[in-house]
Protein backbone atom coordinates (compact mmCIF):
# COMPACT_ATOMS: atom_id res chain seq x y z
CA UNK A 1 0.00 0.00 0.00
CA UNK A 2 2.43 2.86 0.90
CA UNK A 3 5.17 1.94 -2.24
CA UNK A 4 1.43 2.53 -4.06
CA UNK A 5 1.14 5.25 -2.75
CA UNK A 6 4.74 6.77 -3.55
CA UNK A 7 4.32 5.28 -6.83
CA UNK A 8 0.86 7.65 -7.31
CA UNK A 9 2.51 10.69 -5.69
CA UNK A 10 5.64 10.40 -7.73
CA UNK A 11 3.40 10.14 -10.84
CA UNK A 12 1.74 13.46 -9.67
CA UNK A 13 4.71 15.24 -9.11
CA UNK A 14 6.46 13.81 -12.31
CA UNK A 15 3.52 15.02 -14.17
CA UNK A 16 3.10 19.17 -13.36
CA UNK A 17 6.46 19.22 -13.27
CA UNK A 18 7.48 17.84 -16.73
CA UNK A 19 3.49 19.94 -17.35
CA UNK A 20 5.71 23.44 -16.55
CA UNK A 21 8.69 22.33 -18.55
CA UNK A 22 6.89 21.22 -21.85
CA UNK A 23 4.91 24.62 -22.30
CA UNK A 24 7.23 26.54 -21.58
CA UNK A 25 9.40 24.78 -24.32
CA UNK A 26 6.38 24.81 -26.86
CA UNK A 27 5.93 28.30 -26.29
CA UNK A 28 9.20 29.00 -26.99
CA UNK A 29 9.44 27.26 -30.42
CA UNK A 30 5.71 28.60 -30.81
CA UNK A 31 7.57 31.92 -31.02
CA UNK A 32 10.01 31.33 -33.05
CA UNK A 33 8.27 29.15 -35.63
CA UNK A 34 5.10 30.77 -35.22
CA UNK A 35 2.67 28.25 -35.08
CA UNK A 36 -0.56 29.01 -33.65
CA UNK A 37 -1.73 27.76 -29.94
CA UNK A 38 -4.18 25.91 -31.24
CA UNK A 39 -6.27 22.92 -29.25
CA UNK A 40 -3.36 20.40 -31.13
CA UNK A 41 -1.01 22.75 -29.75
CA UNK A 42 -2.17 22.15 -26.38
CA UNK A 43 -2.73 18.42 -26.55
CA UNK A 44 0.94 18.21 -28.02
CA UNK A 45 1.92 19.62 -24.70
CA UNK A 46 -0.54 17.49 -22.53
CA UNK A 47 0.88 14.51 -23.77
CA UNK A 48 4.43 15.48 -23.77
CA UNK A 49 3.98 15.69 -20.31
CA UNK A 50 2.24 12.84 -19.42
CA UNK A 51 4.81 10.33 -21.44
CA UNK A 52 7.66 10.03 -18.78
CA UNK A 53 4.45 9.25 -15.51
CA UNK A 54 2.63 7.25 -17.62
CA UNK A 55 5.43 5.36 -18.75
CA UNK A 56 6.71 4.85 -15.41
CA UNK A 57 3.10 3.56 -13.83
CA UNK A 58 3.02 0.87 -17.02
CA UNK A 59 6.60 -0.13 -15.77
CA UNK A 60 5.86 -0.44 -12.56
CA UNK A 61 2.49 -2.07 -12.79
CA UNK A 62 3.26 -4.56 -16.11
CA UNK A 63 6.85 -3.98 -17.84
CA UNK A 64 7.45 -5.55 -21.04
CA UNK A 65 9.48 -4.51 -24.25
CA UNK A 66 6.41 -1.88 -25.50
CA UNK A 67 6.33 -0.32 -22.43
CA UNK A 68 10.43 0.07 -21.67
CA UNK A 69 10.40 1.37 -25.31
CA UNK A 70 7.83 4.04 -24.42
CA UNK A 71 9.98 4.61 -21.27
CA UNK A 72 13.08 4.96 -22.85
CA UNK A 73 11.38 7.33 -25.38
CA UNK A 74 9.87 9.67 -22.77
CA UNK A 75 12.81 9.82 -20.53
CA UNK A 76 15.17 10.52 -23.33
CA UNK A 77 12.52 13.52 -23.94
CA UNK A 78 13.11 14.70 -20.74
CA UNK A 79 16.46 15.66 -21.33
CA UNK A 80 16.16 16.97 -25.03
CA UNK A 81 12.95 19.56 -23.41
CA UNK A 82 15.98 20.58 -20.95
CA UNK A 83 18.49 21.49 -23.21
CA UNK A 84 15.24 23.24 -25.51
CA UNK A 85 14.15 25.16 -22.94
CA UNK A 86 17.73 26.49 -21.93
CA UNK A 87 18.48 27.42 -25.71
CA UNK A 88 15.36 29.61 -25.71
CA UNK A 89 16.06 31.36 -22.90
CA UNK A 90 19.64 32.53 -23.90
CA UNK A 91 18.19 33.06 -27.44
CA UNK A 92 15.54 35.48 -25.64
CA UNK A 93 18.22 37.07 -22.72
CA UNK A 94 20.11 37.59 -26.53
CA UNK A 95 17.07 39.27 -28.24
CA UNK A 96 16.49 41.22 -25.05
CA UNK A 97 20.37 42.81 -24.43
CA UNK A 98 21.05 43.26 -28.08
CA UNK A 99 18.52 42.98 -30.16
CA UNK A 100 18.39 46.50 -31.40
CA UNK A 101 21.86 45.96 -33.05
CA UNK A 102 21.50 42.47 -34.03
CA UNK A 103 18.23 40.74 -35.20
CA UNK A 104 18.87 36.68 -35.15
CA UNK A 105 15.16 36.03 -37.34
CA UNK A 106 13.01 33.72 -35.28
CA UNK A 107 12.73 30.78 -38.00
CA UNK A 108 16.42 30.88 -38.10
CA UNK A 109 16.95 31.13 -34.27
CA UNK A 110 14.21 28.00 -33.56
CA UNK A 111 16.11 26.06 -36.13
CA UNK A 112 19.37 26.41 -34.74
CA UNK A 113 18.09 25.91 -31.38
CA UNK A 114 16.49 22.30 -32.22
CA UNK A 115 19.80 21.25 -34.53
CA UNK A 116 21.76 22.21 -31.22
CA UNK A 117 19.49 20.65 -28.72
CA UNK A 118 19.69 17.83 -30.60
CA UNK A 119 23.06 17.14 -31.38
CA UNK A 120 24.14 17.45 -27.42
CA UNK A 121 20.98 15.37 -26.96
CA UNK A 122 22.73 12.39 -29.36
CA UNK A 123 25.99 12.99 -28.17
CA UNK A 124 25.01 12.88 -24.30
CA UNK A 125 22.89 9.54 -25.01
CA UNK A 126 25.86 7.63 -26.73
CA UNK A 127 28.01 9.29 -23.86
CA UNK A 128 25.81 7.64 -21.19
CA UNK A 129 26.26 3.81 -23.13
CA UNK A 130 29.96 3.82 -22.51
CA UNK A 131 31.03 2.07 -19.33
CA UNK A 132 34.57 3.43 -18.34
CA UNK A 133 36.94 1.71 -15.90
CA UNK A 134 38.36 4.77 -13.01
CA UNK A 135 41.11 3.72 -11.27
CA UNK A 136 41.99 5.07 -7.51
CA UNK A 137 44.86 3.94 -4.82
CA UNK A 138 45.36 4.91 -1.39
CA UNK A 139 47.04 3.89 1.48
CA UNK A 140 45.32 2.41 4.48
CA UNK A 141 46.40 2.60 8.25
CA UNK A 142 47.20 -0.93 9.99
CA UNK A 143 46.49 -3.01 6.33
CA UNK A 144 49.69 -5.31 5.83
CA UNK A 145 48.72 -6.92 2.29
CA UNK A 146 47.40 -4.45 -0.75
CA UNK A 147 43.17 -5.69 -1.74
CA UNK A 148 41.98 -5.20 -5.11
CA UNK A 149 38.32 -3.84 -4.89
CA UNK A 150 36.02 -2.71 -7.11
CA UNK A 151 33.13 0.00 -6.11
CA UNK A 152 29.96 0.00 -8.36
CA UNK A 153 26.93 2.37 -7.51
CA UNK A 154 23.80 3.76 -8.92
CA UNK A 155 23.32 1.18 -11.56
CA UNK A 156 19.30 2.01 -11.55
CA UNK A 157 18.30 -1.29 -12.78
CA UNK A 158 15.17 -0.64 -14.77
CA UNK A 159 13.84 -0.26 -18.10
CA UNK A 160 16.64 1.38 -19.18
CA UNK A 161 20.01 -0.58 -17.51
CA UNK A 162 18.83 -3.84 -17.58
CA UNK A 163 19.88 -7.84 -18.44
CA UNK A 164 21.75 -6.68 -21.16
CA UNK A 165 23.85 -3.59 -19.34
CA UNK A 166 24.25 -5.89 -16.25
CA UNK A 167 25.91 -8.31 -18.73
CA UNK A 168 28.14 -6.09 -19.86
CA UNK A 169 29.04 -5.02 -16.44
CA UNK A 170 29.83 -8.19 -15.41
CA UNK A 171 31.85 -8.74 -17.69
CA UNK A 172 33.82 -5.64 -17.29
CA UNK A 173 34.29 -6.75 -13.41
CA UNK A 174 35.26 -10.14 -13.83
CA UNK A 175 37.98 -8.89 -16.43
CA UNK A 176 39.68 -6.56 -13.54
CA UNK A 177 39.88 -9.43 -11.52
CA UNK A 178 38.77 -8.08 -7.71
CA UNK A 179 39.59 -9.30 -4.73
CA UNK A 180 36.49 -7.60 -3.24
CA UNK A 181 32.60 -5.70 -4.94
CA UNK A 182 31.42 -2.75 -3.04
CA UNK A 183 27.58 -1.67 -4.42
CA UNK A 184 26.71 1.33 -2.47
CA UNK A 185 23.35 1.88 -3.25
CA UNK A 186 20.84 2.11 -5.84
CA UNK A 187 21.40 -1.05 -7.81
CA UNK A 188 17.73 -0.59 -8.66
CA UNK A 189 15.94 2.49 -10.04
CA UNK A 190 12.56 1.93 -8.62
CA UNK A 191 10.77 2.67 -11.48
CA UNK A 192 10.31 -1.40 -12.98
CA UNK A 193 8.79 -4.39 -12.47
CA UNK A 194 11.53 -6.83 -12.65
CA UNK A 195 12.16 -10.49 -12.91
CA UNK A 196 13.08 -12.54 -9.53
CA UNK A 197 16.20 -14.06 -11.39
CA UNK A 198 17.33 -10.53 -12.71
CA UNK A 199 20.82 -10.10 -9.96
CA UNK A 200 21.34 -14.04 -11.51
CA UNK A 201 24.42 -12.56 -13.66
CA UNK A 202 26.43 -11.43 -10.42
CA UNK A 203 27.04 -15.17 -9.97
CA UNK A 204 29.89 -14.86 -12.43
CA UNK A 205 31.74 -13.09 -10.05
CA UNK A 206 33.32 -15.15 -7.23
CA UNK A 207 34.44 -13.09 -4.64
CA UNK A 208 32.25 -11.70 -1.81
CA UNK A 209 29.97 -8.97 -3.07
CA UNK A 210 28.49 -6.98 -0.54
CA UNK A 211 25.35 -4.27 -1.20
CA UNK A 212 23.84 -1.39 1.10
CA UNK A 213 20.58 0.37 0.32
CA UNK A 214 20.07 3.62 -1.54
CA UNK A 215 17.13 5.60 -2.03
CA UNK A 216 16.42 4.63 -5.19
CA UNK A 217 16.52 0.62 -3.60
CA UNK A 218 13.69 1.63 -1.20
CA UNK A 219 11.61 3.31 -3.84
CA UNK A 220 11.68 -0.23 -5.68
CA UNK A 221 10.50 -1.76 -2.10
CA UNK A 222 12.74 -3.16 0.56
CA UNK A 223 11.31 -6.47 0.74
CA UNK A 224 11.20 -6.69 -2.66
CA UNK A 225 14.98 -5.91 -2.82
CA UNK A 226 15.42 -8.70 0.00
CA UNK A 227 13.73 -11.31 -2.52
CA UNK A 228 16.08 -10.11 -5.71
CA UNK A 229 19.38 -10.72 -3.37
CA UNK A 230 18.05 -14.18 -1.75
CA UNK A 231 18.45 -15.28 -5.00
CA UNK A 232 22.03 -14.22 -6.09
CA UNK A 233 25.58 -14.66 -3.44
CA UNK A 234 25.24 -10.79 -2.89
CA UNK A 235 25.56 -9.74 0.82
CA UNK A 236 23.46 -7.34 2.40
CA UNK A 237 25.15 -5.23 5.59
CA UNK A 238 22.04 -3.45 7.53
CA UNK A 239 23.82 -1.30 10.00
CA UNK A 240 26.78 -4.37 10.32
CA UNK A 241 29.89 -4.86 9.60
CA UNK A 242 31.78 -7.70 7.83
CA UNK A 243 35.29 -9.19 7.99
CA UNK A 244 37.07 -9.66 4.63
CA UNK A 245 41.00 -10.27 5.62
CA UNK A 246 42.69 -7.68 7.48
CA UNK A 247 39.70 -5.14 6.44
CA UNK A 248 36.15 -4.72 8.67
CA UNK A 249 33.86 -3.25 6.00
CA UNK A 250 30.66 -1.36 7.80
CA UNK A 251 27.64 -0.77 6.23
CA UNK A 252 25.41 1.72 7.07
CA UNK A 253 21.75 1.73 4.86
CA UNK A 254 20.04 4.86 3.69
CA UNK A 255 18.48 7.49 5.39
CA UNK A 256 18.30 11.34 5.00
CA UNK A 257 18.32 11.69 9.22
CA UNK A 258 20.79 14.84 9.97
CA UNK A 259 23.81 12.94 11.84
CA UNK A 260 21.80 9.38 11.21
CA UNK A 261 25.59 8.03 10.06
CA UNK A 262 27.21 9.33 12.88
CA UNK A 263 24.78 7.48 15.24
CA UNK A 264 24.85 4.13 13.64
CA UNK A 265 28.73 4.02 13.73
CA UNK A 266 27.95 4.35 17.67
CA UNK A 267 26.10 1.42 17.65
CA UNK A 268 28.19 -1.04 15.61
CA UNK A 269 30.56 -2.90 17.46
CA UNK A 270 33.76 -2.39 14.99
CA UNK A 271 37.57 -2.30 16.28
CA UNK A 272 38.35 1.11 15.56
CA UNK A 273 42.20 0.24 15.25
CA UNK A 274 41.80 -1.94 12.09
CA UNK A 275 41.85 -0.82 9.01
CA UNK A 276 37.93 0.38 8.08
CA UNK A 277 36.16 0.66 5.01
CA UNK A 278 32.72 2.15 5.59
CA UNK A 279 29.66 1.89 2.30
CA UNK A 280 27.31 4.87 2.71
CA UNK A 281 25.02 5.70 -0.08
CA UNK A 282 25.55 9.18 0.49
CA UNK A 283 28.04 11.65 0.40
CA UNK A 284 27.64 12.75 4.02
CA UNK A 285 29.04 13.26 7.36
CA UNK A 286 32.63 12.64 6.19
CA UNK A 287 33.92 13.94 8.97
CA UNK A 288 31.66 11.92 11.68
CA UNK A 289 32.82 8.66 9.62
CA UNK A 290 36.78 9.90 10.12
CA UNK A 291 36.31 10.66 13.74
CA UNK A 292 34.74 7.29 14.18
CA UNK A 293 37.54 5.35 12.62
CA UNK A 294 36.38 4.48 9.22
CA UNK A 295 39.95 5.01 6.78
CA UNK A 296 37.82 5.26 3.81
CA UNK A 297 33.82 6.24 3.13
CA UNK A 298 32.71 5.02 -0.19
CA UNK A 299 29.55 6.76 -1.65
CA UNK A 300 27.47 7.35 -4.47
CA UNK A 301 23.94 9.07 -5.08
CA UNK A 302 25.39 12.66 -6.93
CA UNK A 303 25.92 10.69 -10.51
CA UNK A 304 27.93 14.06 -10.55
CA UNK A 305 24.87 15.99 -11.34
CA UNK A 306 24.80 13.40 -14.65
CA UNK A 307 24.38 16.03 -17.37
CA UNK A 308 24.90 20.10 -17.53
CA UNK A 309 24.17 22.23 -16.26
CA UNK A 310 22.49 19.81 -13.47
CA UNK A 311 25.73 19.08 -12.07
CA UNK A 312 25.67 22.39 -11.09
CA UNK A 313 22.79 22.36 -9.13
CA UNK A 314 23.75 18.83 -7.47
CA UNK A 315 27.13 20.87 -6.23
CA UNK A 316 24.92 22.75 -4.04
CA UNK A 317 23.76 19.96 -2.60
CA UNK A 318 26.30 17.83 -2.43
CA UNK A 319 29.70 19.46 -1.62
CA UNK A 320 31.59 16.45 -2.10
CA UNK A 321 30.00 15.50 -5.69
CA UNK A 322 32.36 13.22 -7.29
CA UNK A 323 36.07 11.60 -6.80
CA UNK A 324 38.38 11.18 -3.93
CA UNK A 325 38.71 13.46 -1.09
CA UNK A 326 41.17 13.23 1.80
CA UNK A 327 41.70 14.40 5.18
CA UNK A 328 44.57 14.36 7.52
CA UNK A 329 44.27 10.24 6.44
CA UNK A 330 41.36 9.60 6.15
CA UNK A 331 39.23 8.91 2.46
CA UNK A 332 36.40 9.56 0.72
CA UNK A 333 35.28 8.36 -2.60
CA UNK A 334 32.20 9.74 -4.44
CA UNK A 335 31.55 7.67 -7.57
CA UNK A 336 29.73 9.04 -10.32
CA UNK A 337 27.39 6.11 -10.72
CA UNK A 338 27.55 3.07 -13.11
CA UNK A 339 24.06 3.48 -14.96
CA UNK A 340 21.49 6.58 -14.96
CA UNK A 341 18.50 7.78 -13.85
CA UNK A 342 15.50 9.27 -15.84
CA UNK A 343 16.71 10.58 -19.31
CA UNK A 344 19.86 8.00 -20.12
CA UNK A 345 22.01 10.86 -20.53
CA UNK A 346 25.61 11.83 -19.21
CA UNK A 347 27.03 15.22 -20.40
CA UNK A 348 30.73 16.20 -18.23
CA UNK A 349 30.36 13.36 -16.25
CA UNK A 350 30.40 9.33 -17.34
CA UNK A 351 29.30 5.71 -15.99
CA UNK A 352 32.13 4.13 -13.93
CA UNK A 353 33.12 1.54 -12.36
CA UNK A 354 35.74 1.80 -10.01
CA UNK A 355 38.77 -0.40 -9.24
CA UNK A 356 40.26 0.53 -6.20
CA UNK A 357 43.77 -0.30 -4.74
CA UNK A 358 43.74 -0.49 -1.11
CA UNK A 359 47.85 -0.06 -0.44
CA UNK A 360 49.39 -1.37 2.83
CA UNK A 361 50.84 1.93 4.45
CA UNK A 362 54.86 1.21 5.16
Amino acid sequence: MRNALQLVLSVAFFFLGFLVLDYFVFYGLSLTFSFPETYLFYITILIAALSYPVSLLLERTYSNSLSRAIYSISATWVGISIYLLILLVIYGIIQAVSGFFIKIPSQIAGELIVTVALVVSIYAVFNARRLEIEEISMPLNGLKNDVRAVQISDVHVGPIRNRDFLKKMVDKIASIEPEIVFITGDLFDGSSKLGKDVLKVFDRIKVPILFITGNHDAYQGLDEVSEYMDATNIKTLKNEFFEFKELQVIGVDYSLKNGYLKQRLTEIEYDKEKPTVLMYHLPREFEAAKEAGVDLQLSGHTHDGQFFPVNYIVKLMFPYIRGLYENTGAYLYVSQGTGTWGPPMRLGSRCEITLIQLKSKK
